[in-house]
């Protein structure tokens, strides 16, 4: 038997695998595509198949599609959804600007599957046809952007923010564990003013906290849908209702609130809500390497370095230095966080080069904003179970720097002036002495008011000004 089956569109004929679902469009742009391999995420095509599924609905509702062929779409559409059919879409990334080539391919598997669900036969146009039945109302230039909206809005919903908050609350548990806990301050690198271990993390905190907040913010834009625009924004070939309707079919199917675009010459020409989104998420992957380069830092030596706190022990850290253990999550996080920013460039360039009435580089933004949700939704919570979760405060080495540290003489500026706290840095600093030492060898306070003074621990209190002799 042949591996192979005749299709026909309006270029001519062309050979498809026998056994596959797509027809001859999705079949021409395998044969026209083969550049990276990388294909759209289950979440992009779960997304193609609830548009599909909810325009098959609406056009049942208002009469122009008849109930047979709509049945057999929506159940279609509904195992695609739950992942059946999943080697039916093997489309590279970088194909046709609009995402036609993928619009096409779900239409034909879906055609050619409810036509199997009717007749038993794996038919690719009749009784149902992949544009005149499942693209009804609909263009890939309205579909297409319709889906990204809907995947970046799930996948931030269903992994990314929980992830973010994951990371939060772990934040939070071990700041609160090492409340009290004072540790050397820095600046430049440089030793600065004590802090507390739970003043420091509530830095970070914050700025996930800040995060979470900027990425619910462009919700509302990702909200709105360009289905109904159809060719350039105009809606031919489709209800006015279309839109509106189909956006609250998908609101009842996903459980997210979705509406039509409130200007579809906007929400097809342009992707400047996912701009949005990638701005927010870069944002994030910035907080994200400073919270890991401070890990790494803290984490350093364990001899040599500040050996602060001791991250878990995940692996061994070197093929030719035995008991060498690395800070391995942390340095996963700085890759994410940096593959991240440039993929808000590819995203943001990719948005400037629409033209008139169609962004034409819109498969490569959808892969772009789907791999930063996905690589950032997985590091936090990596870096959450696998990193702040599990490690250990040197508490004896926080305190030892921190009495060794010579910049406490600042508390000294209201009492003896910065001259002679200057003075005391100085000394301490060449003869190895702490400032307590040094201030009441040069006369400047007595031992018992050098021991009240140069307390550490008050020293982290808000507002903190030394009370004079």
């Amino acid at each position: 038997m042949k591996d192979f089956r005749i299709e026909k569109d309006s270029l001519g004929e062309i050979r498809v695998p026998r056994n596959a679902y797509w027809g001859a469009q999705t079949q021409r742009a395998i044969e026209n595509f083969p550049v990276s391999g990388i294909t759209f995420p289950a979440v992009f095509i779960r997304s193609l198949a609830l548009v599909k599924r909810a325009s098959a609905t609406v056009n049942r509702r208002i009469g122009i599609l008849d109930v047979k062929r709509a049945s057999a779409i929506i159940r279609a559409c509904d195992e695609i959804v739950d992942g059946k059919f999943s080697d039916q879409f093997p489309l590279d990334v970088f194909q046709t600007g609009s995402g036609t080539s993928t619009n096409m391919n779900a239409n034909e598997v879906i055609a050619t599957r409810a036509n199997e669900l009717l007749t038993g036969k794996r038919e690719s146009k009749s009784p149902v046809h992949p544009n005149d039945h499942v693209n009804m109302g609909q263009s890939s230039n309205d579909v297409f952007p319709t889906a990204i909206h809907m995947s970046a809005c799930l996948q931030t919903i269903e992994h990314l923010l929980p992830a973010l908050a994951l990371l939060d609350s772990t934040i939070k548990r071990k700041a609160k564990k090492y409340s009290g806990l004072v540790k050397t301050g820095r600046t430049h690198l440089m030793d600065a003013m004590p802090i507390t271990v739970s003043q420091e993390m509530s830095g970070w905190a914050t700025q996930i906290e800040n995060s979470i907040t900027r990425i619910k913010t462009a919700q509302s834009r990702l909200s709105e849908l360009a289905i109904g625009g159809t060719a350039v924004g105009t809606g031919v070939n489709t209800n006015r209702k279309f839109g509106k309707l189909v956006a609250k079919e998908l609101s009842s199917l996903t459980k997210v609130k979705f509406v039509e675009a409130l200007n579809h010459f906007e929400a097809q020409s342009a992707q400047d809500g996912i701009v949005e989104l990638s701005g927010h998420l870069k944002t994030y992957a910035t907080a994200l390497l400073k919270i890991s380069n401070d890990l790494r830092w803290m984490n350093s030596g364990p001899i040599a370095g500040l050996a602060e706190i001791r991250l878990p022990s995940l692996q061994p850290g070197s093929s030719i230095m035995p008991g060498k253990v690395n800070p391995v999550i942390a340095e996963s996080a700085r890759m994410v966080a940096v593959q991240v920013m440039g993929n808000d460039t590819v995203i943001s360039v990719s948005n400037a080069l629409g033209d008139f009435q169609l962004n034409v580089m819109m498969p490569v933004i959808a892969h772009n904003i789907f791999q930063s949700i996905t690589l950032l939704a997985s590091v936090s919570r990596l870096l959450a179970e696998k990193a702040i979760a599990g490690f250990e405060v040197n508490e004896h080495q926080l305190a030892e720097l921190v009495h060794r540290n010579p910049i406490i003489a600042t508390v000294l500026n209201p009492i003896i002036g910065y001259d002679k706290a200057t003075e005391v840095v100085k000394k301490a600093t060449k003869e190895k002495k702490t400032v307590k030492q040094v201030v009441v060898e040069l006369g400047y306070l007595s031992a018992a008011d050098a021991d009240r003074i140069l307390d550490p621990a008050i020293m982290t209190k808000p507002g903190f000004i030394a009370k004079g002799v």
